[in-house]
């Protein structure tokens, strides 16, 4: 993409200093709209909130902020979310500051992210956290008993952490902490931002409605043919979801990419060692499919997360630790069976095309209402879709592209909707063989290509040599070395 002054009329958009990336060829962003970036000349390094916060957004700078938009491959202009609403803005998000660049050490990446997530924990429990949730959670729908059970058995162990950390900090042991608004930035956005922040807080999800979906599809196709174990995992996912994550649904779709990007890894890892041992050497094309997958689901994972469901501490500790949970259970699965493997992710792909799609029903005329993200931009209106289009097997073996439309929230919902049903269709074709000759047609395709390319050179001619030997000065290569 690019980021452009934008023509009169465009939305404004203002966020934290960034240093200006180097020019690239390929069409990326080259700022990011966040609440604190001022629109002025750009500041050598990212600025933290004050006691050392963690990655917090700042108050906006009202001086003569930048009048940004989108600008697509097809010269349109999109004017995009106004903010990043993520716990992690900046360098922790793709296209944003240190995109690209190498990590740290283990040693100082571990110690950072424990001090951010110790200031976070000790507010989450301090200033009780969990009865926002609860509160944000009750507006938008009455709460089943065992959720007001959860959250009563919650408050209990919260407390108990609280009053530890009031007692370590009243000896020294702990910093003194200093009560910061939820998101880091309340009280610091522009009116146009603090609109669009509560539109996506006010949408909803209704659970028995996403259940009653699901049910018709099964009646339509025969229900899950499938062992008990495989079922006990997918319905030990759905039940966190349906009961941790109830009328949160944004959270709930960032707890739900978060895991599902899982099985993605286990592939390509499995591959990789088959590979390395010599055991299976004919799964590299089907490795670089899985990379494509995986590159699908951190975007759509980035997506929630610019929408603000990874704000909370809670929701952050659950969801990955049961990333990680969940993917050395399917690297057992993957040793025993790959088919069964490949069949879990298929049922999770269906429950969440499910889940998208009505979502997007209920909330139709709001999403509409809303911009997209930068981070769907990028993905899906980039220019550069080599990824985009390598996980769409059953498209790419067809000789078509898919290019969906992003111009709103509603547009990405969609898109989002349809990457998962297509990752259905790849999972079910790993089970029953098929995805072997959807490859095939596919490098078929790009072979047929190539060749109508060549067919098109001019044939090389001896009068070329006498070219190339004018513009050397007379004087040839040694033979071998032409």
């Amino acid at each position: 993409m690019r980021c452009c002054a934008a023509p009169a009329g465009t939305a404004r958009l203002t966020g934290r200093p960034r240093p200006v990336a180097t020019a690239r060829r390929s069409l990326r962003a080259l700022a990011v709209a966040t609440p604190d970036r001022q629109a002025t000349s750009p500041s050598p390094s990212p600025s933290r909130p004050s006691g050392g916060g963690s990655r917090g957004l700042q108050p906006v700078q009202q001086s003569q902020p930048s009048r940004l938009a989108f600008l697509d491959e097809d010269g349109q202009l999109i004017k995009p979310m106004p903010a990043d609403y993520g716990f992690r803005s900046g360098s922790g998000r793709l296209y944003q500051q240190d995109y690209g660049t190498i990590p740290k050490n283990v040693v100082e990446l571990s110690v950072e992210n424990f001090k951010r997530e110790l200031r976070a924990l000790r507010r989450s429990v301090r200033y009780d956290e969990l009865s926002e949730v609860a509160n944000e959670a009750a507006a938008r729908g009455e709460p089943s008993l065992l959720c007001r059970l959860g959250v009563a058995a919650g408050q209990a162990v919260r407390s108990a952490f609280a009053k530890a950390d009031l007692w370590l900090e009243e000896r020294n042991v702990l910093n003194e902490l200093t009560q910061a608004p939820r998101t880091q930035m309340e009280g610091t956005l522009s009116p146009e931002q603090k609109e669009v922040l509560a539109k996506v807080r006010a949408l909803k999800l209704d659970d028995a409605k996403v259940s009653a979906r699901e049910q018709r599809r099964l009646a339509a196709n025969g229900g899950h043919k499938t062992n008990w174990g495989i079922q006990a995992a997918y319905y030990s996912l759905c039940w966190v979801l349906d009961v941790v994550y109830a009328n949160r649904p944004i959270e709930r779709f960032w707890f739900l990419e978060t895991v599902a990007r899982m099985p993605y890894f286990v592939y390509i890892s499995m591959l990789h060692l088959y590979e390395s041992l010599g055991w299976w050497r004919a799964g590299a094309e089907l490795r670089k499919v899985h990379f494509a997958e995986e590159w699908n689901e951190l975007h759509h994972l980035q997506i929630m997360e610019a929408l603000g469901g990874d704000l909370r501490w809670g929701d952050r500790f659950l969801a990955e630790h049961a990333a990680v949970f969940y993917y050395w259970v399917l690297v057992a699965i993957y040793l025993v069976s790959p088919s069964a493997s490949y069949q879990f992710m298929e049922m999770v792909e269906e429950h969440a095309a499910d889940t998208y799609a009505e979502f997007a029903e209920q909330n139709r005329e709001q999403l509409q209402g809303i911009p997209p993200p930068l981070v769907a931009l990028n993905y899906y209106k980039s220019g550069d879709l080599y990824l985009f289009d390598e996980f769409q097997t059953s498209w790419k073996a067809s000789g078509e592209l898919r290019r969906p439309p992003c111009n709103n929230l509603y547009d990405v919902f969609i898109n989002i909707r349809d990457d998962e049903l297509e990752h259905v269709k790849t999972m079910a074709a790993c089970q029953d063989g098929s995805v072997a000759l959807d490859l095939q047609n596919m490098q078929g395709i790009a072979q047929a290509k190539e060749e109508q390319n060549i067919a098109w050179l001019a044939p090389w001619s001896s009068e070329d040599d006498s070219d190339r030997e004018a513009e050397a000065g007379g004087k040839r290569l040694p033979h071998g070395k032409q």
